[in-house]
């Protein structure tokens, strides 16, 4: 289950599967920050054309609402790919961070707080209490067929001698297949990748009552995605950005138009 929370006016969630004394975890809501429409008002993304130094405003704001320090950040350049990145330390700060290109980040190491930005694919927190190891994947439909939360959960085996047994998944706010029709280009992948089970993820799509498409199910992919990787504990929010525009960025909610929200998750 996951809980809301409220710290100096931003709002964030946190999920009862990664609850734990060693961790810390957050993802953020687009309340409490200083951007201005359309990326109002807790921003973090850095390519929607908002005025840099608000975006980092917004992250201090969001590190600072856990008691983290900024300079604990580590995070990427997201491509909608599968490669994975181990870190041992932060970034050394702004001035001086070159961002890798990947959508899943792990560390064993405290001190390190990982961060992502979204506005409609999937946050994918993971966890593994035993090792003491934490990762964080962005996996929107290219994602999911890509396998990148599974290439995660291998890289947690072979870095640092995870079991996928003992990793914890949460599936964070993201689009909802009700408001997720995709063309034939995405459908063949689909069904190419998940063969027997993507009829499971393909469904009609209704606009007004009346049939108009084919629309993917990004939280249940995801889900088979970690099954097929041995992770057993996975919690999906169920929580659809594109519904509660409130709360949450969405790309396709806003026409492309928006910010990005974020998800850090740090070893204490």
């Amino acid at each position: 289950m996951a809980g809301w929370h409220e710290t100096d006016g931003l709002r964030y969630l946190t999920f009862d599967a990664l609850d734990s004394p060693v961790n810390q975890h957050a993802i953020f809501s687009r309340r409490g920050g200083v951007s201005p429409e359309p990326w109002r008002s807790l921003n973090v993304g850095g390519s929607v054309g908002d005025d840099p130094e608000r975006v980092v405003e917004n992250r201090r704001r969001s590190f600072a609402a856990l008691d983290l320090e900024n300079a604990s950040l580590y995070d990427v350049y997201q491509v909608h790919g599968s490669d994975v990145i181990c870190t041992d330390a932060p970034h050394l700060d702004d001035r001086q961070r070159v961002q890798k290109k990947a959508d899943a980040i792990l560390t064993n190491q405290r001190g390190v707080t990982l961060f992502m930005r979204f506005a409609d694919c999937a946050p994918v927190f993971l966890f593994d209490a035993k090792c003491q190891v934490i990762g964080l994947v962005h996996a929107g439909w290219q994602g999911a067929v890509a396998g990148t939360a599974a290439a995660a959960v291998e890289a947690m085996q072979a870095r640092y001698g995870s079991h996928p047994g003992n990793i914890r998944a949460v599936i964070g706010p993201s689009i909802g297949a009700h408001h997720y029709p995709v063309g034939a280009d995405v459908i063949e992948k689909v069904e190419q990748v998940f063969d027997g089970q993507a009829g499971k993820l393909l469904q009609p799509h209704y606009v007004n009552g009346h049939e108009s498409g084919v629309q993917f199910d990004l939280w249940q992919a995801n889900r088979l995605v970690l099954e097929q990787a041995g992770v057993d504990e996975i919690e999906i929010s169920g929580i659809c950005t594109a519904c509660h525009l409130e709360d949450w960025f969405s790309h396709r909610g806003e026409n492309g138009r928006t910010g990005r929200f974020g998800a850090l998750i740090a070893l204490r």
